[in-house]
């Protein structure tokens, strides 16, 4: 039993000598002549102008988690609809439950709406 994990340990062990070895041979032999270009901020060959962070909108903020959120409905809809016909006694209680899950996001989409998060301005 104990001798199949041995090979596992042996895998893990080799992977981390040829990564470790890779980095350690690559800093010896790399060449290092840092000037001032060289270590400044890369923004498409252009001159950095300004402070690296910036604030953003909070709309951008808002439309990402209205995508997290659906996208998430996503995941609990698909898996439902594929298992559906195998459930048996349990279609009815299922449906009502993913009509309720769904009316629910519908009522939030409708709430972002009314409140103009979705648009773009």
């Amino acid at each position: 039993m104990l001798t199949d994990y041995i090979y596992v340990l042996m895998f893990i062990l080799g992977g981390l000598f040829i990564v470790t070895a890779g980095l350690t041979l690559s800093r010896l032999f790399r060449p290092t002549h840092p000037t001032p270009d060289k270590i400044s901020t890369y923004e498409c060959g252009e001159r950095p102008i300004g402070e690296a962070r910036g604030q953003y909108d909070v709309k951008y903020y808002l439309y990402a988690l209205l995508f997290v959120i659906f996208d998430i409905e996503a995941v609990f809809l698909i898996p439902w609809a594929v298992s559906f016909k195998s459930m048996g006694s349990l279609m009815l209680f299922s449906f009502i439950e993913m009509v309720i899950f769904i009316a629910i996001l519908l009522v939030a989409l409708l709430y972002a709406w009314k409140k103009g998060i979705l648009t773009w301005e």
